[in-house]
């Protein structure tokens, strides 16, 4: 079966049978979308092969994604049939107004998707982020000037500084990257390591 095919059995389907005989190259497209918004499922199944493969075009080169492209294609069929009573011929070619259609599914669809994956990463770094906080706050909790002293000295040189100027001197992670001299993400990763030894070290103490 082909990917043509393979949209147009649904869109095919959401149409009432009203049997009717039509000559495809007789008929134009306004033709073929009337008669569709009139309940003509023949007309509409040739309205389909004459838009489809354009139709997929379209949302191919918006998603540049076949399967994507394909399954918006198929949504866009559908929406050709039930909307086909809203065309206007006065206002366009038919052609012009299922191009669009499919052109403005296509880009709902790419922007969904790229919402969709925005969500994932805010989602991801606010976890990262609370996860970072919750060991700090243990850590600030259960501070003891002896204890801590202890527990540093089983961090390394460069895990110790770090947490030396971010908690006891009341640097930000962006100061201690200053100070240091290093890139801020290294700073963030010497005093997550630093802060999860340090709690490790603080519960073998108790």
């Amino acid at each position: 079966m082909t990917a043509s095919a393979s949209i147009a059995a649904p869109a095919r389907a959401a149409a009432a049978p009203r049997p009717r005989v039509l000559d495809d190259a007789d008929v134009t497209t306004e033709h073929l979308l009337v008669e569709a918004a009139a309940g003509d499922q023949q007309a509409f199944a040739h309205l389909f092969d004459r838009v489809a493969p354009q139709v997929l075009g379209i949302t191919l080169r918006v998603l540049r994604d076949r399967s994507l492209a394909e399954e918006v294609s198929q949504e866009v069929m559908v929406e050709v049939w039930r909307k086909a009573a809203r065309f206007d011929p006065d206002r366009g070619s038919a052609s012009g107004w299922i191009t669009t259609l499919a052109h403005r599914r296509a880009v709902d669809r790419v922007r969904s998707e790229q919402a969709s994956r925005d969500r994932d990463d805010r989602v991801s770094r606010r976890d990262e982020a609370r996860a970072f906080d919750a060991v700090a706050d243990e850590v600030e909790v259960r501070l003891d000037h002896w204890q801590v002293r202890q527990a540093l000295s089983t961090l390394t040189e460069r895990q110790r500084e770090a947490v030396e100027l971010a908690y006891f001197a009341g640097h930000t992670y962006r100061d201690v990257a200053t100070v240091l001299g290093i890139p801020e993400g290294t700073a963030k990763s010497r005093l997550r390591d630093g802060l999860l030894r340090l709690r490790e070290a603080l519960e073998d103490l108790v």
